[in-house]
């Protein structure tokens, strides 16, 4: 199901007061001019714009209703021009059925009103204090929006000049974008649960409902099947993107390189054949050679997958593959991430994974390292170490609550520099600004599984704008 095909669609409408236009002369292209403005504004954040321009009679509310339904649109925004009837607005929104924010944005930061009160013509004044009139109908749409139980959003501001408002707009058509994404996401599952992880086990049901998607459900023997196929110049070219992806450090063999190479020209085959945006993995591998030497073999692929929008999660992770793909959909990576130690001389949690890591947020480039035992796990072969980008980051748990609910758990933090452990695993230094101690409690109060995901910069704000989308409840510890 590529997104692609279904592109990204954002509605505008404004809505003015038929009855203004006779009385005030140029009031009503003035207003549509100003949609016009937030129009083309839109269109530079990627996204299809089904404009309608302004809205002044309940008639033409109905038709932009069933209009933005047949577009498909995925978010409206209503532009709040002048003072306008709700009966403009409700039979809109409430046919498109998709989330609305308003938007109340002033032309300017204020009325010229010495130039105003010397206009010396009320009837001209009062068109122009009308031109100035956003914020006046918003209390009533809203009233109208709380009593039809609508969930809506506001942007308050001005139209020009004011870049608050266009990062509030910009973050919520990020937003819309990637539950787009997330609706449209085949994720992949294959091998089963690690035994006795009673944290990680997933109601798959519940996100196919809450974020979308398709679980395509995938057996360990089709990868080791389509392993076998595998050509020698295959792997010779796989090789090649090895060393320019990756620090292949010397110890590591020509047998071990070749043997990842093989898997990752399978992985990737079985990534297009099953069109996989993400994807869980996990299975012991014992009792049938060719899959033990299938999942031993996988880390340096699925670190290519991940740096390639398509993430990977170890220890059939659903729940932490979701917020994985849900910080790539926004461009900030999303790295397989758990607690390995606390570092109270410096006030930092150091954080990483065995398994895959994100390449496009590493720190200097990925070292791969040969491993003799996989701690908790059956083989040996490749593996990668790496610590994420020094700066602000992110880190997100999609959690699974006991009332049967979805909650996005958020904080934002600091890589910084300083020692890991070289165990060739991902891992890195995290700071807090209310400190290691407190971040780990306020974090484990909330009953989230044991990983989450890290992305590079603070996108708290992003994420819970995708909550509100998509109903589901965001906790910010910090």
């Amino acid at each position: 199901m590529a997104a692609n095909k279904f592109p990204l669609k954002i509605g505008l409408f404004g809505i003015g007061l038929e009855a203004y236009w006779e009385q005030f002369e140029g009031l009503q292209k003035r207003l549509a001019g100003y949609v016009d403005v937030v129009a083309g504004r839109l269109k530079t954040y990627g996204a299809e714009v089904v404009n309608l321009g302004l809205i002044d009679t309940p008639e033409k509310a109905f038709n932009a209703g069933h209009r933005f339904r047949t577009e498909d649109v995925d978010l409206i925004f209503l532009y709040v021009t002048t003072y306008a009837l709700s009966s403009t607005v409700l039979p809109v929104v409430k046919r498109a059925k998709v989330p609305v924010i308003v938007l109340n944005l002033s032309p300017e930061a204020a009325i010229n009103y010495e130039w105003f009160n010397q206009l010396n013509d009320r009837t001209r004044m009062t068109g122009e204090w009308l031109a100035y009139c956003s914020a006046c109908p918003v209390p009533e749409i809203a009233s109208v929006f709380k009593r039809s139980g609508i969930p809506f959003y506001q942007v308050t501001g001005m139209l020009h000049d004011d870049p608050v408002v266009w990062k509030e707009i910009e973050d919520w058509i990020a937003a819309a974008r990637v539950a787009h994404i997330m609706y449209h996401n085949n994720l992949g599952v294959m091998g089963n649960y690690y035994g006795g992880m009673l944290d990680i086990y997933s109601n798959f049901t519940l996100h196919c409902a809450v974020l979308g998607g398709h679980i395509e459900i995938i057996e360990v023997d089709e990868l080791s099947f389509i392993r076998q196929q595998v050509t020698a110049e295959q792997i010779q070219d796989k090789l090649k993107v090895f060393e320019e992806a990756f620090d292949v450090q010397p110890d590591c063999s020509a047998f071990e390189l070749e043997r990842a190479a093989r898997t990752s020209v399978a992985l990737d085959q079985l990534v297009r054949k099953y069109r996989l945006g993400s994807m869980a993995y996990y299975h012991k591998g014992t009792g049938n050679p060719e899959n033990e030497d299938t999942m031993s073999s996988v880390i340096l692929g699925n670190s290519l997958l991940t740096a390639n929008a398509v993430p990977v999660a170890g220890e059939y992770e659903i729940k932490n593959v979701q917020a994985m793909k849900i910080m790539d959909s926004f461009g900030v990576g999303g790295s397989f991430t758990e607690y390995y130690a606390m570092d109270f001389n410096d006030d930092v949690v150091l954080m990483g994974h065995d398994g895959p890591g994100h390449l496009a947020i590493a720190e200097g480039k990925i070292k791969v390292k040969p491993l003799r035992v996989y701690h908790g796990k059956v083989g040996n072969g490749l593996s990668v170490e790496m610590s994420v980008r020094y700066g602000k980051v992110t880190l997100l748990s999609v959690v699974e609550t006991m009332d049967g609910k979805l909650l996005f758990l958020v904080a934002e933090a600091e890589s910084v520099p300083g020692p890991i452990l070289e165990i060739g695993n991902t891992n890195s230094r995290y700071r807090f600004s209310i400190g290691a101690r407190r971040f780990v409690e306020e974090w484990n109060a909330q009953g989230p599984a044991h990983h989450c995901a890290i992305g590079i910069g603070h996108i708290a704000s992003k994420i819970k704008k995708l909550g509100e989308l998509l109903g589901v409840g965001t906790v910010q510890v910090c």
